[in-house]
């Protein structure tokens, strides 16, 4: 008989920054620093999938990712929103197309505030956002970001504040359009919903109370965020705020919860 092959808790990696908040719970311990991102990472080896939490207090920067190019990766990514505060907004896109030059008269002035489609979000909503996108994530929200393994950022804009710049960069790669807006969740089946599909993602949504059989795929690995809810994984215990990792060769395994549970399932296809 083969050795049982189960799910790997990842570990996580928080990261100051000059936006984050100390109102990280209920998915991570509240401490005293200004933590922006939270990354799950898995021990000697790259994921596939870089998933992570991002916490507001300010905006952050207008920014755009490129494309794949040579070789090298772009960064397609989406959201889904775990916390907003009463007004919080996501600007993803442009109200309206405009000219290169106009783009970036407006990144030097800062009137590219009010050219970004700015979209009310709240518990539950999913953007995607792909390479070339001109985005920004306002003040007051926590989300789950999931994105192709890069972390190519030309910041275009940042509100004054004295940080690098990457506006030519940026503007040879932005898509100078508009932008869907929120995603439309499509049904699975009872208590799952496809909430993004891509080249480089897939990520499903999973609701349940009741215990189920979890069978993996067999070929590929997926990764399990836990959004709420706590219980058993196989022989393991699971709770808000993890990743786990479900490696290709897998086994079947059940899931027990607790509490009424949220997962987000996110792999390549």
């Amino acid at each position: 008989m083969g050795t049982l092959v189960e799910p790997v808790l990842l570990a996580t990696s928080a990261l100051e920054k000059v936006w984050g908040t100390t109102e990280t719970e209920p998915w991570f311990p509240r401490s005293g620093r200004r933590i922006g991102e939270v990354w799950f990472v898995a021990e000697g080896e790259a994921l596939p999938i870089l998933v992570k939490f991002i916490f507001t207090s300010e905006k952050l920067s207008v920014q755009v990712h490129p494309e794949d190019s040579g070789g090298r990766p772009g960064k397609t990514e989406m959201w889904h929103v775990l916390r907003a505060e009463a007004g919080a907004v996501i600007g993803v896109g442009l109200k309206r197309e405009v000219s290169r030059e106009a783009l970036r008269a407006a990144a030097l002035s800062g009137e590219i505030e009010e050219m970004l489609n700015w979209i009310p979000v709240q518990p539950g909503d999913t953007v995607f956002v792909p390479a070339r996108t001109i985005h920004a994530i306002g003040a007051g929200v926590a989300l789950c970001e999931i994105q192709q393994q890069s972390d190519i950022t030309y910041r275009i804009y940042d509100y004054g504040r004295p940080r690098e710049l990457h506006l030519e960069q940026g503007l040879a790669v932005a898509n100078l359009g508009t932008h869907p807006g929120k995603s439309v969740a499509a049904p699975l089946a009872e208590g799952e919903w496809r909430l993004a599909a891509c080249a480089y993602f897939v990520t499903d949504l999973l609701e349940f109370g009741a215990p189920k059989l979890y069978e993996p795929h067999g070929r590929r690995c997926q990764i399990l965020i836990v959004l709420e809810g706590d219980g058993k994984l196989g022989t393991s215990t699971y709770k808000t705020g993890q990743a786990w990792l479900i490696p290709p060769a897998a086994d079947g395994f059940r899931i027990e919860p607790a509490t009424n549970t949220r997962l987000l399932r996110t792999y390549v296809p």
